[in-house]
């Protein structure tokens, strides 16, 4: 690729987070680590702070810090681990869920408004290059 390429590949990458920084602060009432955080404990089950912080490739104080504050708002509930009774799972309560949820529908709702005029083909394209991107980005972590 010549740098031309790089130059907006970069430039366009950044535009994008910026904004979708600015739409989540007007838009969602969870913040990006707890929607991210309740979504896989929607989609995985039960998970202890380690597991979590290894499958978001995080440091696991970064991740108990934002599970105690999930705890504290209700969104999350501790189960002991029966292998260890040291250690304790978070498993998503049902306020975590129901916000999540109106979480996701309004997010989802962003993104089919902004692809509004695109084909199938271009939002299917699209999403299969941004699975491909950030396979590349996780890869190399």
């Amino acid at each position: 690729m010549d740098e031309k390429t790089f130059d907006t590949i970069d430039r366009e990458i950044g535009v994008f987070i910026r904004r979708i920084v600015l739409s989540e602060k007007r838009n969602d009432t969870l913040g990006r680590s707890t929607y991210i955080l309740l979504g896989l404990l929607h989609e995985e089950g039960p998970a202890s702070v380690k597991m979590l912080a290894n499958r978001l490739q995080l440091d696991v104080s970064t991740v108990s810090r934002q599970a105690a504050g999930m705890e504290k708002k209700g969104f999350v509930h501790k189960l002991p681990n029966p292998e260890d009774g040291r250690s304790y799972f978070y498993q998503i309560s049902e306020r975590g869920k129901k916000d999540l949820l109106e979480n996701r529908t309004r997010r989802l709702k962003r993104v089919r408004k902004v692809l509004e005029g695109w084909t199938d083909e271009e939002s299917q394209v699209f999403g299969r290059l941004l699975q491909k991107y950030n396979k590349s980005v996780q890869e190399r972590l």
